[in-house]
Formats: C-alpha cells, structure tokens, sequence
C-alpha cells in the first residue's frame, strides 16, 4: 500500500466525525430557535414569575401596587428577549445534550457510557435545584434586604417629622405641617434591572449546585480524590468565599447563604467520591488486580537460604 493510500484512509473518518459533527450542531441549533420562539410566546408571564419576588416585598413595606418601569422603548422588548434565549435554552437542553451524547457515545467503552450518562441527567437536575433555591429562597432575602435598607431613611424621616411636627403643628396649624414633610425617597423599579439581578442569582446557585456532579464525575475519572479534596478543604473554603463576593450583590445574608449552600455540597462531593473510590477498589479486588495488605504479610521468609 503507497503512501497516498495510507493518507486517504486517515482522512475519510477525519471527515465523516466533521460530517457528524455538523448534523449534530445543526440540529442542536434548530431546537434552540425553536426554544426561543416558544419561551416568546410565555415570555411576560415568566417575567410575571421572576418578577414575583420583588411584588412580595414591596407589598410587605407598605406598597399596595408595586409598579415597574421602563425608560426606552425597546427596553421591554429586549428584556422579553433575553428571557427567551435563557428559557428557551433551559427548555432545549435534553435536545442539545442527546445530540452531544450521540457524536460523544460511539467513541466511547461501555463502562464509560454507563458512567457518563448517569451525569448528562444529574446535571439539568441539579440545575433545577439550584435555580429553585435562588428564586424561592435568596432573591426574596436579598430583595427584602435592599428594599428594606432602601427604605430605613424614609422610616427615619418620617419619625423626625412627626416627632417635629408635633411641636410646630400647635401654634401654627396643618399649613406648616404640611411644608416641613420633606422629599419622600420613592422606589421606581426597572424591569431589566430588577431582572438581571434574578437572573444572576438563578444563574450563580444554578452553576453552583453542578459541584457535586463535576467532582464525582472527575473522582469517577481518577482525576481528584477524596483525601485530596480533604486535605485542600480550607483552601476550598477561601475559593467559595471569593466566589460568593463575586457572583452575588454586596449583601452579607445571600454571601453567607451562598457560602453554606456550596461548601455543603463540597462536602456531599467528598462523600460521593469516596462511595466512587470505594466500589470502585471493590470491582478492582474481585477482578484480582490487586490483594490486600495482610496478604504481603502472609509470604515465606527467604533470609535462610
């Protein structure tokens, strides 16, 4: 066989995967147009739902109809846009990671098909969890906390000028209770503003709760262990603690509630490497690939020939 036969053989898989490879985009793609034109049509009532946190807490500081603004006229039209493409990717994921897994599976063992796919599945889950906990649980916290800072001048100026118009109203009448009121400080909310911020954190804990999967997945790999994650754990601590200063506002009650939640699931990570290392040495052992330590002890001593 010449040379240019050996070349053409190399170079007909090379093309048929790019072949492949662009079915597999292409389609992939397809299903993310169509996701985004189905999160349009549902896009004001999901802004509606995200938007709900913030509804709740303006009510509970004294606002009977919580009004949001915006201030261009394409401003509304983009925000319902950007919802589509978020959404509308959540809701073509199953599309876009079975199409991943049909160009990744032929390449791959049987043993490392069964390992991969558990995670491809646990990841949108995980997901999920994490963008529930951060709409149901830290958006109204933090919203409450920013609103309610907001708010704590105008409770102070309100005490003072009912504190002062109590003396002045006696001789002088409402006229001049009226006038020493003062500017009254008034929340007027933006839409995308008030959006962005939910979605950062649906994105930042959503994001966060893929640390379980990616640490088992590369402990399934041999690529961490459970006694070294162990040993970087106060490393680990500092890492989550700039992450939290990061990825959310400068509020104290959502860094603390993303540093537990993270650095809890880096200890469930830790656990879920070891049962991996452990049934993974179990397989090893009955396949003979490596004894116990006692056996070493049990060999014949050689010093006396």
């Amino acid at each position: 066989m010449s040379q240019t036969d050996d070349m053409e053989d190399s170079t007909a898989p090379l093309i048929e995967h790019l072949a492949e490879l662009r079915t597999r985009l292409i389609r992939a793609v397809l299903a993310f147009l169509v996701g985004i034109i189905l999160a349009f049509i549902v896009a004001e009532p999901i802004l509606q739902f995200l938007l709900v946190p913030i509804e709740e807490t303006l009510r509970e500081l004294g606002d009977p109809s919580p009004t949001m603004q915006y201030t261009s006229p394409q401003e509304y039209l983009f925000t319902l846009f950007r919802i589509s493409m978020v959404f509308g990717f959540a809701l073509t994921f199953p599309v876009i990671g079975y199409q991943l897994w049909r160009f990744v599976a032929p390449g791959l063992y049987r043993q490392e098909k069964n390992a991969f796919l558990p995670f491809l599945i646990a990841s949108p889950v995980m997901f999920l969890l994490g963008a529930s906990f951060a709409h149901f649980v830290v958006t109204p916290l933090a919203m409450a906390f920013f609103l309610g800072f907001a708010d704590v001048p105008s409770i102070i100026a309100d005490l003072m000028g009912t504190f002062v118009s109590t003396d002045a109203s006696v001789g002088a009448g409402p006229a001049a209770t009226t006038a020493n009121e003062g500017i009254r400080i008034t929340f007027f909310g933006k839409v995308n503003e008030s959006l962005d911020i939910t979605l950062k954190f649906i994105m930042a804990f959503g994001l966060c709760f893929q640390l379980p999967v990616l640490l088992t997945l590369m402990g399934k790999a041999g690529l961490v262990s459970a006694e070294g994650l162990g040993n970087v754990r106060k490393y680990a601590v500092v890492g989550i603690l700039v992450l939290a200063a990061l990825v959310t506002p400068p509020d104290v009650i959502t860094q603390g509630i993303l540093f537990v939640v993270v650095y809890g699931l880096y200890e469930v990570s830790i656990f879920l490497v070891k049962r991996v290392e452990k049934k993974r040495d179990a397989k090893l052992r009955a396949e003979g690939y490596f004894d116990d330590e006692d056996d070493f002890g049990d060999l014949p001593d050689n010093d006396d020939t």
